[in-house]
């Protein structure tokens, strides 16, 4: 289950990369724009804001998530749907995924069925993260093996920026793929460590479902002094590196 206000946490710089992507669309007048994966909505609330003719939807698989988006109002649709089944209609301009698709097995072929099914001319924009061999998710992968949840934990979901370049230019799609790494200045704000607090809105809801509530708090406590060790504090700050990678495709004319 995911947890509208846990995810939220230091939301600047989770949303700073979605702004970074979506700064290099360059649709004048789209018909529709749809963003999957739309967890709590703000963010899909200025893309209504940047094209104001257009019919902005929102997916996103988690109840809440949708309940979060609905409630800010606003001039979008959010609906509860699954990435892995939805389908772009005749008029979908602009196709966005924001740290979703790491989440969803086969996604590559997404991607690509995607692109020869948007409209000519249409814009598809994805992000995921690539940190996956960052010291925060090494930890994780070795403090689950010790709980017996290692089965539940990935070691690398994602492609870099070439893989996903060289699968759209074959669907034969226009592509500008790159990446980037963000430095957060997390501060600390408490006896708990900040990339813990950030892990726990993405990363650890899969090691949390699988533990009970007992076995939950002694992994937390275990990931946390691991953290503290790969990540110290400094300045009343914890430096956190985070790689993304970034896809912004233009389907064939």
């Amino acid at each position: 289950m995911w947890d509208p206000a846990v995810y939220r946490r230091f939301g600047a710089e989770r949303s700073r990369p979605f702004v970074d992507l979506t700064a290099r669309i360059d649709a004048v007048r789209p018909r529709a724009v749809v963003d999957l994966g739309c967890g709590p909505g703000e963010l899909t609330l200025t893309l209504a804001e940047r094209w104001p003719e257009a019919r902005v939807t929102g997916v996103d698989s988690s109840a809440e998530m949708i309940d979060k988006a609905v409630g800010h109002g606003g001039p979008a649709w959010f609906q509860l749907g699954d990435v892995r089944e939805w389908k772009p209609g005749p008029d979908v301009d602009v196709l966005i995924t924001n740290a979703t698709l790491q989440w969803v097995d086969g996604h590559r072929e997404l991607l690509a069925r995607w692109a020869t099914e948007l409209p000519p001319g249409a814009w598809l924009a994805m992000q995921v993260p690539g940190n996956f061999d960052a010291p925060s998710h090494r930890l994780l992968r070795q403090v689950a093996a010790r709980f017996d949840v290692a089965h539940v934990t990935r070691e690398a979901p994602v492609d870099d920026p070439a893989g996903y370049a060289d699968l759209l230019m074959a669907a034969g799609a226009q592509v500008d793929a790159w990446e980037t790494t963000y430095l957060h200045l997390l501060p600390v704000a408490d006896e708990e460590h900040p990339v813990l607090r950030w892990m726990e809105g993405t990363a650890l809801r899969p090691v949390k479902a699988a533990l009970g509530e007992n076995a939950w708090q002694d992994f937390r406590a275990d990931l946390g002094r691991e953290l503290a060790a790969a990540y110290p504090v400094a300045h009343g700050h914890v430096a956190f590196p985070f790689r993304r990678i970034f896809v912004v495709a233009r389907t064939a004319l």
